[in-house]
């Protein structure tokens, strides 16, 4: 893109085990800077990198984009390993990353605003629907870094208090394909439910295996040993196969959510990247963050660091999933948790959705231990 703009820098890994999720970031990214562009209020240009997802690379990415004095504005990381990773250059460089994925948690910077969910948005409300459902007995399998050491974690505790249990709980490499031992376990057990933190194609190969297993043990695994997330999206879903359908994903964002805005950002994105899939909760938080990004820039009437993250204080944006609004404390965003179920079409049945945006929790501080043990007694209301 060319143009005398606000140059900003794009970083997603393209290539790589998680593929998949960060291409349509990227399409997400550049559908919001095409609109910004085409309203005539702000010109931006983009600047993109491919760190391959190698962790080490994402320095180098960083450090690389922020050596153009033009750049102080970052969009993009998908693990939280890689956005842990380039936080000292952010700071070292008076740099602000729009961080569009959903995370663990315990983390607030001043060099980041986070438009996906923290974990009262998206791990919080998948354990009390789980709890709600009589599924007291979980199995833990994930990528072995802090997503899901944090969010195993939080599940583990939720269990706890309900007096639940954990079965079992496994962790593998990003990128670890080989999977076939863990979950004949899983079949073996037999637990409630299974938690999956695995991401990419560790995930896709995991969830193939189960669906075999558990078929050859003549059970229906989508039933009978549901595999639950709060990651799975769209994006993954073709790159998943006959396994895809049936699985719960707890997100801010499906496709199919009943939005004016929604059914305009679907049409623009199914016209130009229907070969990447739906739309998914990922796609949805970069577009938020890159229009978050201009509006903020519009309001402080520069794009300097500081100035722009003051002017992102409180800023509101009617996005495909609802109205949100940036904290003015945290710079995390109030979002509306909602509960989706896998179809084999590529797109989520929504089971349960929150009436009205959750404002952002990173540090857990509001939740409370009587929520998970009236979760755990008391079915929750489905809204169709």
């Amino acid at each position: 893109m060319s143009g005398s703009g606000t140059r900003i820098g794009l970083i997603f890994s393209e290539t790589g085990s998680y593929a998949g999720v960060c291409r349509s970031m990227r399409a997400a990214a550049d559908l919001a800077i095409d609109e910004i562009n085409a309203s005539g209020r702000l010109v931006l240009d983009s600047v993109t990198v491919d760190p391959g997802g190698c962790l080490g690379a994402y320095v180098t990415a960083t450090t690389d984009l922020l050596a153009d004095p033009a750049i102080t504005h970052l969009v993009g990381c998908y693990t939280s390993s890689s956005r842990k990773e380039i936080l000292p250059v952010l700071e070292k460089r008076d740099a602000l990353l729009w961080y569009p994925s959903h995370y663990e948690g315990f983390e607030t910077s001043e060099n980041v605003v986070y438009s996906g969910a923290a974990p009262n948005q998206h791990v919080i409300p998948l354990a009390k629907y789980l709890l709600g459902q009589s599924r007291h007995r979980g199995w833990l399998v994930g990528s072995n870094y802090v997503w899901a050491w944090e969010n195993n974690r939080i599940l583990r505790e939720a269990l706890g208090i309900a007096g639940g249990t954990v079965m079992g709980e496994r962790y593998v490499p990003v990128g670890e394909t080989d999977l076939r031992d863990i979950a004949r376990q899983i079949v073996c057990d037999r637990p409630d439910f299974v938690f999956t933190t695995l991401i990419g194609s560790s995930l896709f190969a995991f969830l193939d295996d189960l669906r075999d297993l558990a078929g050859a043990a003549g059970l229906d695994q989508s039933a009978d040993i549901p595999v639950a997330s709060c990651s799975l999206s769209e994006a993954e879903l073709p790159l998943i196969g006959r396994a895809a359908a049936g699985h719960l994903s707890s997100s801010v964002y499906f496709s199919t959510v009943d939005t004016p805005e929604n059914q305009r950002f679907t049409e623009a994105w199914n016209a130009r990247f229907s070969d990447l899939g739906h739309a998914s909760a990922d796609a949805e938080a970069t577009y938020v963050a890159v229009h978050l990004l201009a509006r903020a820039i519009e309001r402080a009437g520069s794009d300097g660091f500081e100035a722009v993250r003051e002017a992102a204080r409180g800023i509101r944006f009617a996005a495909p999933q609802g109205e949100i609004e940036v904290d003015p404390m945290n710079l995390h965003c109030s979002l509306r948790p909602r509960i989706g179920i896998s179809r084999d079409d590529g797109t989520f049945d929504i089971a349960w959705e929150s009436k009205q945006p959750v404002a952002p929790d990173p540090y857990l501080t509001w939740t409370q231990d009587s929520e998970f043990r009236i979760a755990a007694a008391t079915h929750l209301k489905v809204v169709p």
